[in-house]
């Protein structure tokens, strides 16, 4: 985030980071919280095959100060994290069901560089953000992952939803999949 140019080849830092965060403090970011014991999800959230969530999403809040705002494009909703804690920069993220991406605002005409970094008392921005969700949700352009068919690349069985893939996963040892 570092003077707001987004930066995709930074993803390994930032993985290295949040799993240092949630190295540290193992009472708080306990099995129970993490779905696994802190180890395996410190070793889990550093490849570059899986990813994060809210729990992610809230690491990265606090350490960099900042607002982070996920515009839900199925549910079209903002989840606000860091919402309560006065920040005063914001950003905005994007989220199909799958992967997170940075929402930009570019001014046309211009030679400014997009824009990725916003007041946190800017409501028009969080404003235009649902109306781009509502637009990729009218689009379907997201993805249901409790109901979209997926088949395992390894042994070719056909999955429903994001519990089945994890349970075949579990039983196998399988965890390629591609969307049908």
């Amino acid at each position: 985030m570092e003077g707001g140019v987004y930066d995709p080849t930074c993803a390994p830092e930032m993985r290295g980071l949040i799993a240092q965060i949630v190295a540290s403090d193992p009472t708080a970011y306990s099995e129970a919280v993490l779905g696994k014991t802190n180890a395996d999800y410190c070793s889990w959230i550093c490849r570059d095959d899986t990813w994060g969530g809210a729990i992610e999403v809230s690491i990265l809040s606090k350490f960099y100060q900042c607002e982070i705002c996920v515009v839900d494009t199925q549910t079209v909703r903002v989840d606000r994290f860091g919402e309560d804690a006065d920040y005063t920069k914001r950003v905005l993220l994007i989220y199909d069901g799958i992967h997170y991406d940075p929402l930009q605002k570019v001014i046309p005409g211009s030679d400014v560089p997009p824009q990725t970094v916003f007041s946190s008392t800017d409501d028009v921005i969080l404003a235009e953000s649902l109306k781009l969700a509502d637009e990729a949700c009218r689009k379907r352009q997201f993805t249901d992952v409790n109901q979209f068919a997926l088949r395992c690349m390894v042994c070719q069985t056909g999955l429903v939803g994001q519990k089945e893939a994890r349970e075949h996963a579990k039983e196998t040892g399988h965890t390629n999949f591609g969307e049908v």
